[in-house]
């Protein structure tokens, strides 16, 4: 668990601007030479992505960490490539501000009875939407904001998301974090769901129980009145629609924003808020920083509520970085604090790292772009034979530098 004291600042990452079309990777690109020369030590393993014809979009974001002898942690940023303007599509990593924020939410209502653990009953007010009065993964079959904080973190569950999607809205979602600092990010969706970008504005109404069944909050059906910045986002040479292949650009103009940058800053106000500026410190009591620590590191196999299966969701099942997609034992020495996503080729990871028997502790986001093809929702996606391995190995060489430098 994550000690939180004070902090000296030796670095910071870099400002972020709009994103826009993906450019062919420049090592140059906010690089230092770090990262580069940790790859470039290991050609065999990584030469094939950094050099390759294939542009793979690779952005890194290392964050070392040292304390002292009072045991203060101290900061230095590494990056690779680090850059806002190069669109990728977030996948499930937008999952976690919405996780937190759900949390942040609660405490800002300041309704008596009203907590995460709060039965939550989820309305339609549409015929595109649906309702949830039920949970079955649920020992108790309750639905509430910890049970579904849980699935997102454990499994990374798209219900999950929609759901708190639902509660929070765009508005307070989008407004809290352009907020807080995070100014390129835009969550304007649902995942997985065929909506439309105004129906995703629509959220719908929600009621909180007591036990005994009482309403303790009531949030209506809403409207979204916040419109993200257009920006023309353009990828690839063709995706398969509804009539087959089309021979032009897939449009990422309407799907959310999440720069990498972003998602490595939360996960560092999360497991070490006071090493950031107070309006980058999320409104979290000391339990729910407590509550996310445990479900960010937290095995599928070690959680009784919700229950996995080992066959459908191995302990390793949404940790890339460090183990890819195989199914390997878990290191007992190492605990990760993560957030994955995976979808139209994208894979990221941002995760803290606690290696207790090295004593060494580093962050660590990275995306790569797994689409050698360039046509997207055909899947035909490099995951298994470029991305995970990459990730794996990333993992273990960024963890080797920081253990060897102790």
């Amino acid at each position: 668990m994550a000690v939180f004291l004070g902090i000296a600042f030796h670095s910071e990452l870099p400002a972020q601007k709009a994103p826009v079309r993906s450019t062919k990777s420049q090592v140059s690109m906010n690089s230092d030479a770090l990262i580069y020369n940790i790859l470039k030590s290991k050609p065999a393993i990584f030469d094939s992505v950094i050099s390759g014809p294939v542009d793979r979009r690779v952005q890194i974001l290392y964050t070392r960490i040292e304390r002292d002898k009072k045991g203060q942690p101290h900061f230095t940023d590494h990056t690779y490539r680090a850059n806002a303007d190069e669109y990728h599509y977030p996948a499930s990593t937008v999952k976690l501000p919405v996780a937190i924020l759900a949390l942040q939410k609660l405490n800002e209502l300041q309704k008596e009875g009203l907590d995460r653990n709060t039965t939550m009953l989820t309305d339609s007010a549409s015929p595109e939407q649906t309702p949830v009065l039920g949970d079955r993964s649920a020992a108790d079959g309750r639905p509430t904001i910890a049970h579904y904080i849980k699935k997102i973190l454990l499994v990374s569950d798209n219900d999950a998301y929609n759901r708190l999607y639902e509660f929070l809205g765009p508005d307070y979602i989008n407004a809290t974090l352009h907020r807080m600092g995070y100014t390129n990010t835009a969550l304007v969706h649902r995942l997985s769901l065929p909506l439309t970008m105004e129906q995703n504005r629509h959220t719908n109404p929600v009621r909180f129980l007591s036990h005994d069944g009482k309403l303790v909050y009531f949030k209506p059906a809403q409207v979204a009145t916040w419109v993200a910045p257009k920006l023309d986002i353009q990828l690839g040479v063709g995706y398969i629609g509804k009539e087959g292949l089309v021979n032009q650009p897939f449009d990422f103009s309407n799907k959310n924003r999440f720069p990498l940058a972003d998602l490595h800053r939360i996960i560092r106000s999360v497991l070490f808020p006071e090493s950031v500026p107070n309006k980058q410190r999320f409104n979290l009591t000391k339990s729910d920083l407590e509550f996310l620590h445990q479900y960010m590191s937290m095995l599928p196999g070690e959680s009784d509520d919700p229950r996995y299966e080992a066959t459908d969701y191995w302990d390793t099942y949404v940790k890339f970085l460090y183990y890819g997609s195989e199914k390997n034992t878990y290191d007992p020495n190492i605990r990760v604090y993560n957030k994955v996503g995976d979808a139209y080729g994208f894979l990221i990871d941002g995760a803290y790292f606690h290696d207790v028997k090295n004593n060494a502790e580093f962050i660590l986001s990275a995306l790569i772009y797994c689409n050698s093809d360039e046509i997207f929702n055909d899947d035909k996606y490099d995951y298994d034979a470029v991305g995970f391995p990459f990730l794996k190995e990333l993992g273990r060489a960024i963890h080797e530098h920081q253990t060897l430098k102790k």
